[in-house]
């Protein structure tokens, strides 16, 4: 099946990536990715990388969540998007920042960030920044940190970077866990949530039973006459555990595909902006 790039990068997954032309430039942890309309991937590392998640059985994947009306509508809409295997580091820095937050917010406290702390590299002709590494961040001074405009979080971004650093977060020991054995480990990061953490597992980790709930997807999801909604309007930790159960079990073990064309539908309904 296509793969739709420019739909894929504009679905909430990634955030420093920028379209020149007909290519797209992203940065990717230690990396500079360069991708065209056909999906191909350049790397500035040389290395090659499944970043559109080609090895995905789509035709399996869509069958399965397809069962579903709203699903298979939003299948039909956007065929060519795929959940993206980017770097976890990046991601879960990304998305400690997106954290009451909205997608600009993120973009810049994130260029900011590259731009300011990141190693500069030439690729096809142009200078980009990579990814600030856990060495980087967990060394910087609280200034530093406060100065990409990330606020309230930036004790929460160094915190993860130490524990990045120091091993205390083993991102590919995460890897090889189930989804629940992942979970934990991710929310042992301070500051980080349900909702961040799931968000990490699914666009990073692998984990494609990972449901990110933010207000889109709660949003979505009273369409389905309460079979979803916990009776109060905050979710603690244990109803988002049993939410998560009842979402699997409905949509399936690609849930998180699931998520993800329910959430770029509802957000372009609305006219949000993307990248």
């Amino acid at each position: 099946m296509n793969i739709d790039v420019e739909g894929s990068i504009n679905s909430g997954q990634v955030f420093l990536w920028n379209k020149c032309g007909d290519t797209w430039h992203g940065i990717n942890g230690q990396d500079v990715l360069a991708v065209g309309r056909s999906g191909r991937v350049r790397s500035y590392r040389g290395i090659r990388t499944d970043f559109f998640r080609r090895r995905d059985d789509m035709g399996r994947i869509l069958e399965s969540i397809s069962r579903d009306g709203r699903v298979r509508r939003a299948a039909g809409r956007y065929p060519g998007l795929r959940i993206l295997d980017q770097d976890p580091f990046q991601c879960l820095i990304s998305f400690i920042i997106s954290s009451n937050s909205n997608i600009q917010k993120i973009r810049s406290c994130l260029a900011k960030m590259t731009e300011r702390m990141g190693e500069k590299v030439e690729f096809e002709g142009r200078m980009f920044s990579l990814f600030p590494d856990a060495d980087r961040i967990a060394g910087a001074t609280a200034g530093e940190i406060l100065g990409c405009g990330v606020g309230y979080r930036a004790r929460f971004v160094r915190d993860a970077a130490r524990m990045v650093r120091d091993g205390r977060l083993d991102i590919e020991g995460i890897k090889k866990k189930d989804y629940h054995g992942a979970m934990e480990a991710v929310l042992s990061v301070p500051g980080v949530g349900s909702k961040v953490a799931d968000c990490v597992l699914l666009f990073s980790l692998g984990k494609l039973d990972a449901f990110p709930l933010d207000r889109w997807m709660l949003r979505i999801l009273k369409r389905y006459r309460g079979r979803f909604m916990p009776d109060t309007k905050t979710i603690t930790k244990r109803q988002y555990g049993l939410l998560h159960e009842e979402l699997v079990d409905y949509f399936g073990p690609y849930a998180g595909y699931a998520q993800q064309f329910l959430f770029k539908m509802e957000r372009d309904d609305h006219q949000k902006g993307w990248l």
